[in-house]
């Protein structure tokens, strides 16, 4: 029988593969066969082979190409009979009423009152499709996979979500005094068991998944191997062990394939110092749930809704709209130079006049926005508060520079310029110039941030592009699409799904988190999409909401 190197065994799925040379073997060298002799029955390297063939003229060698002549190796022979209750043992016999393949110690122990316990070599009309097998082991080895790869991302995500959480929690500790070290490891101590659990769990599954990936890759090759030899009894035997694992391995993505994804939310408290003496921990941390970011939204019915007021001069441009934590929403309404406030039936309630141009606005607290307000001399961000179901002027933000897009993320302001984007702390102060292009006059037009923070999106009007940037500002992604000409308005919902809008011709796409592939259209102008600005997900109704070159805004239904 074959002999194989060491090395090709501990690959694992590579196991059958490699002969060593017999000749070589025999003077203690490792050298791979490529040809078997029949009639030698031994197998031979490129060197070897020349001198047998001089020695024994009339044999005829099987090479690699013909290797289905070869005969099945020691180690599939070895590794298909092997009892996998004991491992000492060679399966021997086969039990009809429990569909199971016995050793002696199996027969004696679990099948002794069975009447229908046979050899293995009596075992009549048993079918030996090994191909079948073989192509449901392959499907399962892919699925396996990226169940492994979904645990192992997981892992990485949680880990990378909860180093950020805590670089907060450090931040928080580090504006109040010294009696907070007990609270602040209670804290942290909590979210690390927290985090303990949930990688113990995910790496179980990878574990798991490892084991059954090797044993369906050893399979998988063993049955390769056998299936088109004539060996009845091992062909038998690799489908009956092909069967159990394909079981075991399909229960366990059955059982695991659907989990949910987490990620960690520490939420400070804001009147820690305060009440510090009151309190008994350093804020609130919660494991969220990571919805499915590329889950698609299927659009259904549609509302066509006025928001002109008398005091419009012109038709209304929509380029920007914001639902509060309240069910109230704000659009701007960039051409009347106003920010209005509508109730939960998108009734205008109440407005805000600005003295120029006012852009893009994000929230910054459950009842503060800021809105980017710009022309050729003005370049500010105006804080206004909604109190009372009327819009109360705050602080105002100065700029040295252009301001269009605006987005916030955990105290970090994103400004977009036309041209560039800048980052900025909550107080005014300049952190970088994350971003640039200045090879068009609207290369970076409006932009929305990821609910972890992790991924940042710009529109490029000028190039039709929808720009997909890391946290530190490199470029992970651009993506284009024939619906996507002169992209305006940009929006991330809760759920990490990303929503745009193409000028011209007019359409709502969504594209993936990763912001490399469109997963829909979900409107166009025969939806009424007429030259979309802005698009918001109203996560209280479940619809979407569409600013337009128009004085009426759409909301959509959806699922």
């Amino acid at each position: 029988m074959a002999a194989f190197s060491q090395s090709t065994i501990d690959k694992g799925s590579e196991i059958f593969h490699d002969f060593l040379c017999s000749t070589c073997e025999d003077k203690k060298r490792d050298n791979t066969a490529g040809f078997y002799c029949e009639s030698c029955v031994k197998f031979y390297c490129g060197t070897c082979i020349g001198l047998h063939s001089e020695l024994f003229t009339k044999h005829a060698p099987f090479g690699r190409g013909d290797m289905k002549k070869w005969p099945v190796a020691k180690k599939v022979e070895d590794f298909l009979l092997k009892c996998d209750a004991h491992t000492d043992k060679g399966l021997e016999m086969f039990c009809s009423e429990h569909s199971e393949l016995c050793c002696t110690n199996c027969a004696f122990l679990n099948h002794r009152l069975c009447k229908k316990v046979t050899l293995i070599s009596d075992v009549k009309g048993q079918s030996t499709d090994l191909q079948h097998l073989s192509v449901s082991i392959q499907t399962i080895l892919k699925e396996m996979q990226k169940l492994q790869d979904n645990q192992e991302a997981s892992i990485q995500s949680v880990q990378s979500s909860y180093d950020e959480q805590l670089r907060r929690i450090q931040e928080t500790r580090g504006k109040i005094n010294a009696i907070l070290d007990t609270i602040e490891q209670k804290t942290v101590q909590e979210m690390k068991d927290t985090l303990t659990k949930l990688q113990a769990s995910s790496k179980n599954n990878v574990d798991e998944c490892i084991r059954l990936r090797d044993k369906l890759k050893q399979l998988r090759d063993a049955i390769q191997d056998v299936s088109d030899k004539s060996k009845l009894d091992l062909s038998f035997i690799a489908k009956r062990k092909c069967e159990k694992i394909i079981e075991q391995s399909e229960t366990f993505l059955e059982k695991n394939l659907l989990q949910d994804t987490y990620y960690f939310l520490f939420q400070p408290n804001s009147e820690i110092v305060q009440y510090l003496s009151k309190l008994s921990c350093l804020g609130t941390h919660k494991l969220m749930v990571q919805e499915n970011p590329n889950m698609v939204i299927t659009v259904q019915e549609k509302s066509v809704l006025n928001v002109k007021i008398s005091s419009d001069s012109k038709e209304c441009r929509i380029t920007a709209i914001l639902v509060l934590p309240d069910r109230q929403i704000l659009v701007v309404d960039c051409i009347n130079m106003k920010v209005k406030l509508l109730d939960e039936q998108y009734q205008v309630v109440s407005h805000w006049s600005a003295t120029t141009w006012p852009h893009d606005m994000c929230q910054i607290t459950p009842s503060e926005v800021a809105v980017t307000v710009d022309d050729v001399n003005t370049h500010e961000v105006q804080l206004i508060s909604v109190k009372n179901r009327q819009l109360v002027t705050g602080g105002k933000l100065q700029l040295p520079h252009r301001c269009r897009g605006i987005a916030f993320h955990q105290d970090d302001l994103y400004i977009t310029t036309w041209t560039a984007l800048y980052k900025y702390t909550p107080n005014g102060t300049l952190a970088n110039k994350m971003y640039e292009d200045k090879s068009g006059s609207n290369t970076v037009y409006m932009c929305a941030v990821s609910p972890t923070g992790d991924k940042l999106y710009i529109t490029n009007n000028s190039k039709y592009q929808l720009i997909t940037l890391a946290r530190d500002g490199s470029v992970l992604a651009t993506f284009t699409d024939p619906a996507l000409h002169y992209p305006c308005g940009v929006h991330v919902t809760l759920a990490g799904q990303v929503l745009v809008c193409g000028y011209t011709p007019s359409a709502i796409l969504q594209v993936d988190s990763e912001g490399r592939r469109k997963l829909a259209t979900l409107a166009t102008q025969e939806d009424g999409v007429v030259y979309p600005q802005s698009v918001c997900y109203n996560r209280h109704t479940a619809s979407i909401i569409v600013g337009l070159d128009a004085n009426s805004i759409l909301v959509f239904k959806v699922q």
